[in-house]
């Protein structure tokens, strides 16, 4: 990647998280495409990629193409192999939206903290920090976990042990929502995602 290139500081937060709020700060090169921006906030926030995913800049949607044929103008949205992030957010409080799991709808809104150049001999995509535990998949959106949250923390609830073996642990304690660790997250950005 050449130093002159520009880098976008992003930070990327689940909407409706709180107690902590769930979020990330990455450095992603403007030149790369939505789908591998799709691929970092996947391992950034720590999903699975099991469901749908879109993004929505300035009014327009992005997302996978059809895999089983041409683009279907029903599904409403353009290529996301086809745009780099610097074509729809490019300087700082520029933001976008990006929804994973339609089911769930999990939102996150995607805002330019900075537009950096990039550093000689540096890896890009980076995650600079972040902060609280992504949710489970499949756990109903932010009101269902909530209610996880809560079950967990009354060992009297009629549903404590269906959740604790639903998420495979023993006792709630093993499940910290504060739970981030950026060198983590590197290490799954530099094996799955690499450099753009």
């Amino acid at each position: 990647m050449a130093a002159s290139e520009p880098v976008l500081q992003l930070k990327v937060s689940l909407v409706g998280a709180s107690d902590p709020p769930v979020w990330r700060r990455l450095l992603v090169p403007a030149s790369m495409r939505l789908d591998r921006l799709h691929d970092v906030i996947q391992a950034a926030m720590g999903w699975e990629d099991y469901h749908l995913h879109a993004f929505t800049a300035r009014g327009v949607d992005y997302g996978p193409p059809d895999p089983y044929g041409p683009p279907d103008p029903e599904l409403g949205h353009r290529d996301e192999r086809r745009t780099a992030v610097g074509d729809v957010i490019s300087e700082r409080r520029d933001r976008m939206r990006y929804v994973y799991d339609f089911g769930d709808h999990w939102r996150h809104d995607v805002v330019v903290e900075k537009v950096l150049a990039a550093e000689p001999g540096s890896r890009y995509p980076i995650c600079l920090t972040g902060k609280g535990r992504c949710p489970p998949e499949d756990c109903g959106g932010v009101w269902g976990y909530a209610e996880l949250r809560e079950t967990l923390a009354d060992p009297a609830h009629e549903d404590h042990a269906d959740m604790l073996e639903w998420l495979g642990i023993e006792t709630a304690a093993e499940f910290d929502r504060h739970g981030f660790d950026a060198d983590e997250v590197n290490v799954v950005l530099g094996g799955r995602v690499g450099v753009a």
